[in-house]
């Protein structure tokens, strides 16, 4: 299990309770199919999970998952994958933040109902593309390997004998 980590949103220091064994379990497959679809294209960079981000002055964020462009070294997609204890902080505050400085996706994957939200920075900010569940795939236009059946996200851990 991971430990307790902290952010800094809007200048605030925040302490972030450990993710649970799903929470990880999810973000382990995301990270290693984004890292299989990356493998030829050079122009983003996958980070570790939660590595500090700096957003902006008094932003210092760690997503569960950031993909950065090599050119800039800025974010490109953030995922947040959502805490049912403490959600307000990813699904509100964060979001807000992420809109407001255009980040150019987002995805936000919540265990609680097995569904990713999937958001576009435009100039009027963050747009509601899909919410996307079981048997539909989550793409990215800008990443042609990506096909993920939703479902294979979510799907429960190897039974251990």
């Amino acid at each position: 299990m991971s430990s307790a980590y902290e952010e800094l949103i809007d200048g605030e220091v925040v302490l972030r309770s450990p993710p649970g064994q799903r929470h990880e379990l999810i973000c382990q497959r995301l990270h290693a199919i984004l890292k299989d679809c990356l493998a030829e294209l050079r122009t983003v960079r996958l980070l570790e999970a939660r590595s500090l981000v700096q957003l902006s002055d008094g932003n210092q964020f760690r997503p569960d998952l950031a993909l950065v462009t090599v050119a800039t070294g800025k974010v490109f997609l953030a995922v947040e994958i959502v805490d049912s204890h403490d959600h307000k902080w990813d699904t509100v505050r964060k979001k807000q933040i992420y809109e407001e400085l255009r980040i150019p996706r987002l995805w936000m994957i919540d265990p609680r109902y097995d569904n990713v939200e999937v958001y576009h920075a435009t100039e009027y900010g963050l747009v509601l593309q899909a919410i996307l569940a079981n048997k539909e795939y989550l793409t990215e236009s800008l990443l042609p390997l990506l096909k993920l059946q939703v479902a294979e996200l979510f799907r429960p851990p190897p039974a251990v004998n």
